[in-house]
């Protein structure tokens, strides 16, 4: 199977890659029951093509017999906006971690996942179905300077 797409914000001036900070109210938890939606309408990002192209920003792969992995041909990054809706929901377990040598604790909470997506770019467009996954986990943790 060849990778078509390849959508992601690309690498920022801190070298953070695949985050983007979104609206405050793109956000919804309710940590104790166990749910949460994170919903995101036109978000620029780049089509890259294949992961290659992504981390290389349109360089692909040379061709070298010396390395292990095979030649994947320079795509030029496109232009493209994605919206999804993520929503959490249904405790399937929960889950309470504390250490303290490693100065660490949290609750975490395993449950179900729905998520509809849709991507446009200049001669094409798409949209999921929503999809539903098995487990999915919601989380809350201190650590390091904040673990008290």
């Amino acid at each position: 199977m060849h990778q078509l797409h390849d959508y992601n914000v690309h690498i920022d001036s801190n070298d953070v890659f695949w985050m983007v900070p979104v609206e405050h109210d793109a956000v919804e938890v309710e940590f104790d029951e166990a749910r949460a939606r994170l919903r995101v309408d036109n978000l620029r990002v780049f089509d890259d093509h294949d992961l290659a192209n992504s981390l290389t920003l349109g360089l692909g792969l040379p061709d070298d017999p010396r390395s292990p992995f095979p030649a994947i041909e320079p795509k030029a990054p496109v232009r493209a906006t994605v919206s999804f809706d993520v929503e959490w929901s249904g405790i399937v377990d929960r889950a309470e971690i504390r250490n303290d040598t490693q100065q660490f604790r949290g609750t975490f909470y395993s449950t179900g996942a729905t998520i509809k997506w849709s991507v446009e770019q200049l001669g094409f467009r798409f949209e999921s179905d929503t999809q539903q996954n098995l487990i999915s986990v919601l989380g809350r943790e201190q650590n390091g300077g904040f673990f008290t």
